[in-house]
């Protein structure tokens, strides 16, 4: 267990942070599993600005590397424009 007021504290805000960047991840990967999912090229021309603004966000935040963000927006790109 931390000896220190500040450790203590330090554990308190690591946790708060892991939980956030968790729920911004989750949704993040419900987005582009949806967008996946999606048959209808309307919808998924629509949705596909918002979910490459998320991702967008996540690499900002530091929670996923940009290069797998750039793989996730050029494969969904790729998937939205050989619907229609």
């Amino acid at each position: 267990m931390a000896n220190h007021k500040s450790a203590l504290k330090r554990i308190r805000q690591t946790e708060k942070r892991r939980v956030h960047n968790k729920y911004y991840h989750q949704t993040a990967r419900n987005a582009v599993r949806r967008l996946r999912g999606m048959s209808e090229a309307k919808e998924a021309t629509a949705m596909l600005p918002k979910v490459i603004s998320m991702l967008d966000k996540l690499v900002k935040r530091n929670i996923i590397h940009k290069n797998k963000a750039a793989n996730l927006k050029s494969s969904l790109t790729r998937h939205v424009n050989a619907m229609g």
